[in-house]
């Protein structure tokens, strides 16, 4: 009998092609097997991707929607992709971006109708990264200081930050809800001084914002000191410590910023398309979607951008499948599949596969009997 065997073994230095080529691969993977399950349901996937495309980028109103979409999915990219570098995983991202749109409401509606614009949109934009460097706090003490697992109580907070935010607009008489509406709880909406300038249908400069913040992470943790030993704890902790590098400083400076930037999406869309605190515009997984873009961009800040509005387009796109007859719960078929290729993939990029050169190793055979 012959024993058949692989050799996973690291690859070393990457290509740059296949580094390209592996997050393109994944998607079509992904597209496949989105359009074998459509098939298997009598749906033709052609036509639903014809659909989605068309929905997304076949008019100017579908490609202003499509960048509403993306804009805070460039930001909750951006934080993810700044916590993994250095193997933090902050999975905390929706329950931060909620607190962030806490936040900045919060600030719009105490500072009220009478203050400027010039002194409005700063504070509600810092507001929401404030916010969200707050609920990452609450994680990344514990685990600087007593070892937790971030993993667990970054999860957990999600879902504190979620019912809290439907607290507030549901449970409570909290300044957030609108105490003119008695038929239905609603957020109040934010002085028109908060708001920021709509320049192409409804969309707004958020998404020059949520670029430039980008290029900033990008310059970081990628052109200065702070970013360097960032990357160097994340290689190696103990190559870290050799070096002189406080790493519970930069984890705990890491988790900060990564919530920051996840607040930054919050504060953005409350002053942009939403307007309010109103859960039902806000709670759409927007956090853990972030997640998919940083690992289908391999945590490149930079290719995050046309990452968020790939998944901008598939979000933009799934109410337009109900006209025919397609669930909406396939667009997060078809992200959930590309983020297990994209891990896949990544996985490929940093290893090789092979079979041994050597002979197939062969069963030792029995002793022969006299």
């Amino acid at each position: 009998m012959t024993t058949r065997r692989i050799i996973v073994e690291p690859r070393g230095l990457a290509s740059t092609r296949l580094k390209l080529l592996v997050p393109v691969l994944s998607v079509v993977a992904a597209l496949i097997v989105a359009g074998v399950f459509l098939f298997l349901t009598g749906e033709n996937p052609l036509e639903v991707y014809v659909k989605m495309l068309d929905a997304s980028f076949g008019s100017q109103r579908g490609v202003a929607e499509t960048m509403i979409s993306a804009t805070p999915l460039i930001l909750t990219g951006v934080a993810a992709a700044i916590a993994f570098k250095m193997q933090v995983w902050n999975i905390g991202g929706e329950g931060q971006f909620l607190m962030g749109a806490v936040f900045s409401a919060g600030i719009a509606i105490w500072l009220g109708e009478g203050s400027p614009a010039a002194v409005m949109i700063p504070a509600v934009v810092v507001a929401g990264g404030l916010g969200g460097a707050f609920w990452a706090a609450v994680s990344a003490i514990p685990r600087v200081y007593l070892g937790t697992n971030e993993i667990i109580t970054t999860l957990m907070l999600n879902f504190i930050a979620i019912n809290f935010v439907n607290f507030l607009i549901f449970g409570s008489s909290s300044p957030w809800r609108d105490s003119a509406i008695a038929t239905f709880p609603t957020g109040k909406s934010i002085p028109d001084a908060a708001r920021l300038p709509e320049f192409f249908f409804r969309l707004d400069i958020g998404i020059f914002i949520a670029v430039a913040l980008a290029v900033v992470a990008w310059y970081l943790m990628g052109k200065t000191r702070w970013g360097f030993a960032v990357r160097v704890a994340g290689d190696s902790t103990d190559t870290a410590r050799y070096a002189g590098i406080s790493v519970p400083r930069k984890i705990l400076g890491v988790f900060l910023l990564s919530g920051a930037f996840a607040g930054f999406a919050g504060g953005l869309f409350v002053s942009g398309p939403v307007g309010a605190l109103d859960p039902r515009s806000l709670i759409l997984n927007l956090g853990f979607t972030g997640i998919i873009v940083a690992a289908l961009a391999r945590l490149n800040l930079i290719a995050i951008i046309p990452v968020a509005v790939l998944m901008g387009a598939l979000n933009n796109s799934g109410p337009s499948l109900q006209s025919i007859g397609v669930p909406t719960a396939t667009v997060a078929m078809l992200q959930g599949a590309i983020l297990l290729f994209a891990v896949a993939g990544e996985f490929l990029i940093e290893n090789r596969i092979r079979r041994p050169d050597a002979a197939p190793v062969s069963a030792s055979p029995e002793p022969e009997t006299a």
